[in-house]
């Protein structure tokens, strides 16, 4: 591959999706090519994929279920959008990938971690990630940001326990996973968008036109 992938990871109310907006916009503005996409979703599919896994009339669904609608949302989007893309020479950065899923079901859910990681293998191919940006924020921290119980969509309304399980299996996979930076976005969202521009800029990945 000659692109690079880079992932951005954190808990719900971290700030995950204003960060990719803000990295979006100044990459147009400075001329930098980079493909943005998201987990679930990236493609029609994958995004029908996210409608049913996210839709709060699903609540009944069963964990297991739960993780291979994600591993086959991953599947379709790694194989239309993430590895053409890197086989061009793009960079990548996706909001969600295989990260989200060990933590969300492993940790969260409770699904054996062996099993999600053998499936991750299976829906990322031959695909690797080369940088994930860990936005650190506590888990109560971010259960306050995003106002606590939502009634948005099924993973919003899970208690702050739930949410203290997911930032514990980040904060694993940060510590056993070389690739992952810890990025403190306890700041201002725009001291949060320094820190991360300044680290992809720092390995390179930032090639102007």
């Amino acid at each position: 591959m000659n692109g690079k992938f880079v992932t951005i990871e954190g808990c719900d109310g971290v700030g995950k999706s204003t960060q990719v907006r803000l990295l979006r916009e100044r990459f147009e503005r400075e001329g930098i090519r980079a493909v943005f996409t998201r987990e679930p979703g990236g493609t029609v599919i994958a995004e029908k994929i996210r409608k049913i896994i996210l839709e709060k009339e699903t609540e009944e669904m069963d964990a297991m279920t739960e993780l291979l609608l994600y591993e086959a949302s991953r599947r379709q989007h790694t194989a239309r959008v993430i590895e053409p893309a890197l086989e061009s020479g793009k960079l990548v950065i996706c909001d969600r990938y295989v990260d989200s899923t060990l933590a969300y079901q492993g940790y969260g859910r409770g699904l054996d971690i062996e099993t999600i990681k053998r499936l991750n293998a299976v829906a990322r191919g031959h695909i690797n990630i080369d940088l994930t940006l860990f936005l650190d924020v506590t888990s109560s921290e971010g259960f306050r940001r995003k106002g606590g119980r939502a009634s948005g969509d099924r993973l919003e309304s899970e208690s702050g326990a739930f949410y203290e399980r997911v930032y514990a299996g980040f904060s694993a996979i940060a510590d056993d996973e070389k690739r992952v930076v810890r990025v403190d976005a306890s700041g201002t969202k725009f001291e949060t968008h320094e820190k991360l521009y300044a680290c992809l800029d720092s390995r390179g990945y930032l090639n102007k036109r």
